[in-house]
């Protein structure tokens, strides 16, 4: 198995940029937010140019956000990029990265949810570790900010037990870490930027999703033939389920159904996803996935 690059880690007074590259920021206070948790890991936060910019659902043009993106991905003098939320767009600005910049100048990308996207595409086209961790503009809590460092700055395992998850599909499985955001993950199936699932341990999360729309796009990854390559499964958190109260389906009765058919080691609910605890975890490297000890372990 190939190992990605991991990206130069980052330290006390790293200059980590914050950008907008999907949906609108709520104002100065998440931007305030973000600044200050870039502060308190120990960073010099450079703000992109148009964070603040609202076109809809968007934050901002197109354009304006791939400005800033390239133009800190170019910048041999930052050392990270931390997306201060996700939302949508980022999906908008792939035909546009600047591929090649990652690629010389390979940095650390933190982000989840819609940041998915930006992971599929960078990681992929620069073979590099990118970190699905808390956007910025997230209060940190002890659980993630231990994560999150443990990622990025110590270069350590930063997950390990996950005492609340359930398996479904015992076994031990041995691949690099793929996924994120399901919706993302579905959406990109098919694009010359889905990520490879072949051989991969597959984490996935979302939120505001009916059990049947989460049934669609996991369907949907079967079809395509993606679903049934991986060597395992760690299923986190599927939060705010609209209520359904004529078709409900309880949703790990759906996620069962999907490990039995895929058969290989499966957990649900491990600490993934719209959540306030979660862990960081770095796509791309290589894991251990044992779903009978409720581990998942990165090698480092």
């Amino acid at each position: 198995m190939e190992l990605l690059r991991r990206p130069p880690r980052l330290k006390a007074g790293s200059r980590v940029a914050l950008i907008a590259p999907s949906g609108p920021l709520y104002g100065e206070t998440d931007l305030q937010h973000a600044l200050d948790s870039a502060r308190a890991m120990g960073w010099d936060p450079i703000v992109g140019s148009y964070v603040l910019e609202r076109d809809g659902y968007l934050a901002g043009p197109d354009e304006h956000r791939l400005t800033d993106l390239n133009r800190f991905a170019a910048d041999t003098t930052i050392d990270g990029i931390w997306c201060i939320r996700g939302g949508y767009g980022a999906s908008r600005l792939l035909e546009g990265i600047d591929y090649d910049a990652w690629c010389r100048h390979p940095k650390t990308l933190i982000g989840f949810s819609d940041i998915t996207a930006l992971h599929a595409a960078i990681g992929g086209r620069a073979e590099l570790v990118t970190f699905h961790g808390p956007t910025a503009r997230r209060p940190l809590t002890d659980f993630s900010r231990a994560s999150l460092k443990a990622a990025v700055v110590d270069g350590a395992d930063p997950r390990g037990h996950a005492p609340d998850a359930i398996t479904l599909h015992e076994g031990r499985a041995r691949g690099r870490l793929v996924g994120g955001n399901l919706a993302l993950v579905a959406a990109l199936c098919g694009t010359p930027y889905a990520a490879s699932l072949d051989g991969a341990i597959l984490v996935l999360e979302d939120v505001n999703e009916a059990v049947y729309r989460i049934d669609r796009m996991l369907t949907q990854l079967r079809l395509s033939g993606a679903l049934p390559s991986v060597a395992g499964i760690a299923f986190g958190h599927f939060t705010d389920i609209p209520e359904d109260t004529r078709e409900a389906r309880p949703l790990l009765d759906l996620l069962g159904e999907v490990a039995r058919q895929c058969g290989v080691p499966c957990l649900a609910n491990i600490p993934l996803g719209h959540i306030a605890d979660q862990w960081t975890v770095p796509l791309g490297a290589v894991a251990e996935l044992d779903a009978d000890a409720r581990t998942l372990t990165v090698e480092t």
